[in-house]
């Protein structure tokens, strides 16, 4: 088949592939509404320069098969490599910026890693044992005489580095069908035309930000790059997008600050933790057209998708995928499911013998067959012969209306065995106080009353500011993992 960029090129050559916004340095302006420079390339242009970039990594030695990581923030360059990528058979691997070094270099001996780009030429003095690869995206690239590129659409093509239980990365390994048929999926549910522009909010090293690039491509719509020089609210405000991905704390925010910013937007994703009836209510109220949905890696992102609702529940499978319980576990299969996991021994896929694949995460049904998500098998503990399930209790809590974040996790005692303890994040600001005490003492009070009192967090932490992260889901085992340090170190 012909790759979707091609295709797009062919069927949109004049629509606008990718923008790129910068601030106007002018003075006197208020920040929602300074003016922008934009940078855009239609998607014949795009076409052009992937075209000359396969031919330039070719000359620099990389084959058919090779491994292609990169280590950068969201650009142009990236999304180039992608579908350079795509195009040359070679396997696309996109590692956070956020890496350190070590990490890098253990990654490099794990997966025998020779070809290596960043956008930061100065950790090319700190990461061994790989050749570095030159990107030169030319000003004038002349447009490919064919469009005839031929692809194998079921190959490996990506790799994702997504978080197991043990916290080990695990790589899952994608085709470009698993993709296409992700975001196929995904437009007959929340539409995206050639005249829309969605914003990428999400790192390419997240499937959710690769999720956006085939929506996009597949439909001949914009792809906005953030503009680190302006808030979210911003530009939303000052930019033409249509579709944004945000975590419900992000959308709070802007809700609560510049309520305006989400005015004009046709479609908003929000994904990555618990959504509170109280944000459902003001979407609705301010008519924002709102989507919730489930997904993971290795389904190559969204299962399933439904409207915001104040029911809890994410809607039924999309197409393409099959979604079923087995003992309360959710378990899924169908043509979004990924190749497998690349470990030294190769590709593993775990499946049971109907080739369904478990994803660890509880869930329900209700009569019309919405799922609703009741949280992560290995999240579970035992306090004093009685189950606990996190997510139920983070659900309470995040109901205060000082809470803006909350984990919770288990605290092991020598005569329950197990007691909740939870890390808040009370989103204070520099100008606020808060009497940090009595509201841990309202959490309690509040867990007694909605679930059980053997429920109530025993302990209470503020959230760590140590703990760097991206993309729509919170590190829940890095933060859990901090305090943990400050626990032992006390």
């Amino acid at each position: 088949m012909m790759s979707p960029l091609h295709q797009a090129a062919i069927t949109y050559p004049d629509a606008i592939a990718i923008q790129v916004a910068t601030n106007d340095t002018t003075t006197g302006v208020s920040s929602l509404k300074r003016p922008v420079n934009c940078t855009q390339i239609n998607y014949a242009r795009l076409s052009g320069l992937v075209h000359h970039l396969v031919q330039q990594l070719q000359a620099q030695g990389v084959k058919q098969g090779d491994i292609v990581a990169c280590v950068s923030h969201n650009n142009i360059e990236m999304i180039c490599l992608y579908w350079a990528c795509i195009d040359a058979g070679w396997i696309f691997l996109p590692l956070s910026p956020r890496f350190a070094d070590l990490q890098i270099n253990q990654l490099i001996e794990r997966f025998s890693l020779q070809w290596l780009w960043t956008d930061t030429p100065k950790r090319k003095a700190t990461i061994d044992h790989v050749n570095w690869l030159d990107i030169d995206l030319a000003k004038n690239v002349p447009q490919p005489s064919s469009h005839s590129v031929e692809i194998s659409p079921y190959q490996a093509s990506n790799i994702i580095l997504t978080s197991g239980s043990s916290g080990t990365p695990k790589a899952a390994v994608h085709c470009l069908m698993n993709h296409v048929n992700s975001a196929k999926g995904s437009a007959t549910f929340i539409a995206l035309a050639a005249s829309d522009a969605w914003l990428l909010s999400l790192p390419l090293f997240h499937i959710g930000g690769l999720a956006i690039i085939h929506r996009c491509t597949l439909a001949g719509a914009c792809i906005v790059l953030r503009n680190p020089q302006q808030s979210l609210a911003e530009q939303l405000t000052n930019s033409h997008i249509t579709h944004v991905s945000l975590v419900p704390t992000q959308a709070i925010q802007i809700l609560q600050q510049y309520p305006a910013a989400l005015a004009n937007i046709s479609a908003l994703l929000l994904g990555g933790g618990v959504i509170e009836p109280a944000l459902i209510e003001t979407l609705q109220r301010q008519h924002i057209n709102a989507f919730t949905s489930y997904g993971m890696t290795e389904m190559s992102s969204q299962i399933t998708t439904a409207k915001a609702n104040l029911s809890g529940h994410h809607g039924k499978p999309l197409p393409s995928r099959q979604l079923t319980l087995k003992e309360g576990a959710i378990w899924v299969k169908g043509d979004c499911l990924f190749l497998g996991y690349l470990t030294e021994q190769g590709l593993t896929l775990p499946l049971d013998e109907h080739g369904w694949f478990c994803t660890n995460d509880k869930g329900k049904l209700d009569t019309d067959g919405q799922l609703s998500i009741l949280g992560r098998m290995d999240n579970m503990f035992i306090c004093g012969g009685e189950n606990i399930h996190p997510e139920q209790l983070e659900a309470v809590l995040l109901t205060h209306p000082n809470v803006t974040q909350a984990i919770v996790f288990a605290v092991a005692d020598p005569i329950f065995g197990y007691l909740p303890a939870a890390i808040i994040d009370y989103g204070v600001n520099s100008t606020e106080t808060l009497d940090i005490e009595k509201i841990n003492g309202q959490l309690c009070k509040l867990v007694e009353s909605t679930l059980a009192r053997f429920k109530r967090p025993r302990q209470f932490f503020t959230w760590p500011k140590n703990v760097a992260y991206s993309g729509l889901k919170v590190p829940r085992k890095s933060i859990i993992a901090s305090i943990q340090a400050q626990i032992s170190t006390s």
